[in-house]
């Protein structure tokens, strides 16, 4: 028993200097291949298990929840200009002011997903759902209806002038969480960058480099 438990120990001692203290090639692709395997099969399963759901980081990756200036946005400027979009849905700006987000959010930024429970979701929550496009959907509630026991939704992004057809009739099984707060700003450009430059190689010469947000 004494010699299994040295031979765990020298063990573990070898394992840690090599992914952590050894600065030798050797050492540096270990430490990248555990990071990559602690991340993928045990940090991101934990982490969705405590917060309820199957993605609890997302990168924003698109510019329809963007508000003029982003962390420096003047909320009265920018309700000014997108009050007409919401007065249709009987919002006000003070009760706008109350939603968390009231500013928005900027592509590249990393939020902090939870499990969204139908009952429990109301107007000016953001939500991230499936809407059968290449990627999910991250947007803000403006109707909520209870048909026949089942919580329909209806979510606009803050950036955009209307609706989008596929947001209009929101069920729960699309649902796949809620955002809660902003973990880091622009920090989602480490992974977004390379998919915006593999854009200018693309087969279709329509696509282009869109870059950082700005106003509609």
């Amino acid at each position: 028993m004494d010699k299994k438990i040295e031979g765990i120990k020298k063990f573990w001692k070898k394992f840690w200097f090599i992914v952590w203290k050894d600065d030798s090639l050797k050492g540096w692709i270990f430490s990248i291949i555990f990071l990559f395997i602690f991340i993928k099969f045990i940090f991101f399963p934990v982490l969705g298990l405590v917060t309820g759901t199957s993605l609890p980081l997302a990168i924003v990756e698109s510019c329809s929840m963007y508000h003029e200036g982003n962390i420096l946005s003047d909320y009265d400027n920018w309700w000014q200009e997108h009050e007409t979009k919401y007065l249709k849905y009987d919002m006000e700006k003070e009760e706008f002011e109350n939603f968390k987000f009231k500013n928005g959010f900027n592509k590249g930024d990393i939020l902090f997903i939870i499990e969204a429970k139908p009952e429990k979701l109301k107007i000016g929550d953001v939500i991230i759902f499936n809407a059968e496009q290449k990627n999910p959907i991250i947007h803000r509630i403006i109707e909520i209806e209870n048909q026949n026991g089942e919580y329909i939704f209806s979510t606009i992004g803050d950036n955009n002038n209307a609706q989008l057809s596929f947001e209009k009739n929101i069920k729960e099984e699309q649902l796949i969480g809620k955002s809660i707060f902003k973990i880091a700003p622009y920090l989602g450009w480490g992974k977004l960058l390379w998919f915006e430059l593999a854009k200018e190689y693309d087969k279709d010469p329509r696509t282009k480099f869109e870059g950082f947000c700005k106003e509609n």
